[in-house]
């Protein structure tokens, strides 16, 4: 028997709504939904059943990004996307890694819906403008405009600096183990001067509601020795998970010369329901 294609493009499907939603849980949402009307569907009339897979996914994931963009405006604090445990062969795969990281999910958060639906299909899944179109809606001459605002956005607000992954994990390992002993200085040593530190608790957990800026200042909100900290993968990258008090938090970072510049800790317990088992993800 051939495989379905809805079974075989899952993890693509899941990986697109996940990148348009920043959200684990709204992803596979959307893709149950995208079962349904597959289940549904003509297939005699389904040309590439890929192509008409991702529409779907598309169409229902505008929908609930549109959902997700009033309720944000009631979040408490800053508000960060939801961390996936990923295998580290998610990193051998640069292009997907850098599309699931945490620093660009982020700056996708800054997008509005149809901005970011454009760029992850364009500049993530490269479909064509035609495709794009037919899933957004949008006319394709309206999609090329709002692909090059959506680059232009980005381009401004992502990492410049290009780190290879031997390095990061060495700063990572290095930030983690200060965590473990909790000392001041060394904290300070692995810090960027201008580090910044953003931290979600949805107001369901202890966390600063602005971002924290400044390696004194981060430093001494994260000096607290006695918490368990292990190395873990998230979104394709080296991160750090730390027990303590009986509360759980993840911390993905950002490196750049050698040093942390951007801290992002998830501390929302709603958000942290993804840690025991590795998603599947592909572009």
């Amino acid at each position: 028997m051939t495989e379905d294609p809805f079974v075989a493009h899952r993890s693509l499907l899941f990986t697109v709504a996940y990148e348009m939603l920043g959200s684990a849980a709204d992803a596979e949402d959307v893709v149950q939904d995208s079962w349904l009307r597959w289940a549904g569907a003509d297939r005699s009339r389904v040309g590439d059943p890929r192509a008409y897979l991702v529409r779907v996914v598309t169409r229902q994931a505008l929908n609930r990004l549109r959902t997700l963009s009033r309720r944000r405006e009631d979040y408490v604090g800053e508000s960060l996307p939801e961390p996936l445990l990923t295998s580290p062969d998610v990193a051998e795969d640069v292009e997907l890694a850098e599309s699931v990281s945490i620093a660009m999910l982020t700056v996708l958060e800054t997008l509005g819906p149809a901005e970011r639906a454009v760029f992850v299909l364009r500049e993530v899944f490269d479909l064509p403008y035609g495709e794009i179109a037919e899933a957004t809606g949008k006319s394709a001459a309206s999609v090329r405009q709002i692909a090059r605002r959506a680059r232009e956005h980005v381009a401004a607000r992502r990492p410049r600096v290009p780190v290879s992954g031997p390095e990061q994990q060495a700063v990572v390992e290095r930030f983690l183990g200060a965590l473990r002993t909790g000392r001041l200085q060394e904290l300070l040593d692995v810090l960027a001067p201008d580090v910044v530190l953003i931290a979600d608790g949805g107001g369901h957990a202890a966390a600063a509601q602005a971002p924290v800026h400044g390696a004194e200042v981060v430093a001494r909100m994260l000096a607290r020795p006695g918490r368990v900290v292990s190395a873990v993968w998230l979104n394709g990258a080296p991160a750090g998970r730390i027990e303590g008090d009986g509360r759980l938090a993840t911390v993905s970072l950002v490196v750049e010369n050698g040093r942390v510049t951007r801290i992002y800790a998830m501390a929302n317990p709603r958000k942290l329901t993804r840690l025991d088992v590795p998603a599947e993800l592909s572009l």
